[in-house]
């Protein structure tokens, strides 16, 4: 991966820039909002107001002796940024560890009570059982009528566009908009990973999932329909071992999704029923790695994940996280090529993002172009843009 001056790591602490306000303005919010989501007891709250105070303020302290994952910590960077404020250490790093520190401070970890109390759960099931859902899962019924590969296109874009995942059901009229002053989809490479399945006899499709509720849910159809139609023989889910980032999905977020699905009648029962046959014949596999919730590229990933990616036909790597982790969390010039800055992958991998953060690549100057000249740069940060990018050789 290029290591350059031309792009450097993304630090929060210049005021006014993205990652400044979400460390200032975003972390605080959501220590509120989980606060009066939960009846936590007065320890909660005050170990509540000590992180508000100290991931806004303060500097990064040590986990406690007894810390499940501290030796896991101390190898991830803890050692090095203790002591330091959380806004001169990396943007990737100190995100990741406000959520540790807030799992640790509602007692997610226990032991006691509260220990594995999604902190989280009130809004993924909010989102999960919203009028919305019902609509997106009703069009799965329309869908079933069309060709395969138009199925199969439309269940693309919706696992790219998550919680807009309608606009996937209009078999992707975003990508229809290459002529417009601000295109939607600003990279398409679409037809390589159908090639790259196609090419393989019974491929095995790793998907490193992003969001739960309604994003999770087309990540499951996409799976779902390749298995049913033979195009993929075996797909392998990757999920975070605990909550984290808010709404990042874990294998209880799977379970309520497959429950929504199944539940829902129609073409989405049986999809949901299918998935559910799936993970029982083993054709679908959860994994749960450690290293998905690290505060790390996936430059840095263990030899084990490493071997277990490599056996992939084709791994599909959901959302803006994992774009940052899988290019490197820095400012590159947009038009540096994607090939070029996903080096570190040990295998074919291809990105499904819509852009909520200032990094990015794999731009052709054209569109770079028109995009600046129409949003400025609220293009990189305002989710209304997405891509779909492949490098299909290690």
């Amino acid at each position: 991966m290029p290591d350059t001056p031309s792009a450097p790591l993304l630090l929060g602490n210049q005021p006014g820039s993205f990652p400044h306000s979400v460390l200032a303005e975003r972390h605080p919010a959501i220590i509120r909002q989980v606060r009066e989501a939960f009846p936590y007891e007065p320890g909660q709250h005050r170990a509540l107001d000590e992180l508000l105070a100290n991931c806004t303020e303060g500097a990064i302290e040590p986990l406690p002796a007894d810390a499940h994952d501290r030796d896991l910590w101390e190898t991830w960077g803890l050692g090095e940024y203790t002591g330091r404020s959380w806004f001169d250490v990396p943007w990737l790093w100190s995100e990741s560890w406000f959520y540790r520190r807030l799992l640790q401070a509602v007692g997610y970890f226990g032991p006691g009570p509260w220990q594995g109390v999604d902190p989280f759960r009130p809004f993924k099931l909010a989102e999960l059982d919203s009028a919305e859902t019902d609509e997106e899962l009703a069009a799965l019924d329309d869908l079933a009528a069309r060709p395969a590969a138009e199925q199969a296109q439309a269940l693309l874009h919706g696992s790219l566009w998550g919680n807009r995942a309608d606009l996937g059901f209009r078999l992707s009229a975003e990508g229809a908009r290459a002529a417009d002053a601000a295109p939607g989809l600003v990279a398409d490479d679409s037809d390589r990973l159908w090639a790259l399945l196609d090419r393989a006899d019974g491929a095995t499709l790793y998907l490193v999932a992003d969001n739960a509720g309604r994003e999770l849910v087309p990540d499951l159809l996409l799976i779902a329909h390749l298995l049913r139609s033979g195009r993929i023989g075996q797909a392998v889910l990757h999920v975070k071992p605990y909550p984290y980032y808010v709404s990042d999905a874990t294998t209880a977020d799977v379970v309520d999704a497959l429950r929504r699905l199944t539940g829902a009648g129609g073409a989405a029962a049986a999809y949901g029923r299918h998935l559910w046959s799936a993970l029982g014949d083993g054709r679908l596999t959860l994994r749960a790695h450690p290293f998905s919730s690290a505060p790390l590229p996936y430059a840095e990933m263990p030899g084990d994940l490493r071997a277990d990616f490599a056996a992939a036909t084709l791994t599909i790597v959901k959302g803006d996280l994992n774009y940052r982790r899988l290019v490197g969390d820095r400012l590159w010039d947009p038009t540096t090529p994607f090939a070029d800055v996903a080096t570190c992958f040990p295998g074919p991998v291809a990105a499904l993002r819509t852009l909520k953060s200032d990094v990015i690549t794999g731009l052709d100057a054209q569109t770079e172009a028109a995009l600046v000249a129409a949003e400025d740069q609220r293009w990189r940060t305002s989710g209304t843009h997405a891509l779909i990018q492949l490098r299909d050789a290690p």
